[in-house]
């Protein structure tokens, strides 16, 4: 199987994880509180990769090249808690299947703008019409799921 064939089933499970994730995270909220399990779950992912990296040294990356990367490529961090933060908020407000899709579409809307212009110095892949039309679907798809 090739590696692009391969990058499919574990984009599907990263969105199934994605799933019972905000799930479980917003549970935690209705528990401890919104920021709270939003603290909560980031130092528990910051714990396990910790452990992944120092205790079983699984990580391959080079440390020492850290200072070669743009300033802006470290907001992942942050990114991550607004993340959390969102998915959380927005999975008490509409359900986990409303809220899902809606963040599905806002991945998809983002991804291409970034595909298209090659943000980042990742490689450019035009936005064509049937990557609308798709979009578009996905939209339409979110506002169903939103009605009651």
């Amino acid at each position: 199987m090739s590696i692009k064939l391969l990058s499919l089933p574990v984009a599907a499970l990263a969105g199934v994880a994605m799933a019972v994730q905000g799930s479980l995270n917003t549970a935690l909220g209705k528990v401890i509180g919104l920021l709270e399990a939003t603290f909560v779950v980031q130092l528990v992912g910051l714990l396990l990769a910790g452990i992944l990296l120092f205790g079983f040294r699984l990580g391959n990356g080079d440390w020492h090249r850290y200072s070669e990367a743009p300033w802006y490529l470290y907001l992942g961090g942050l990114l991550g808690v607004a993340i959390t933060y969102g998915v959380v908020r927005s999975m008490a407000g509409v359900g986990v299947a409303a809220a899902t899709t809606a963040i599905i579409v806002g991945q998809l809307f983002t991804a291409a703008l970034i595909d298209h212009w090659g943000f980042f110095g990742l490689e450019r892949i035009p936005f064509g019409w049937h990557k609308v039309a798709g979009a578009a679907i996905m939209s339409g798809g979110a506002w169903l799921l939103l009605k009651k």
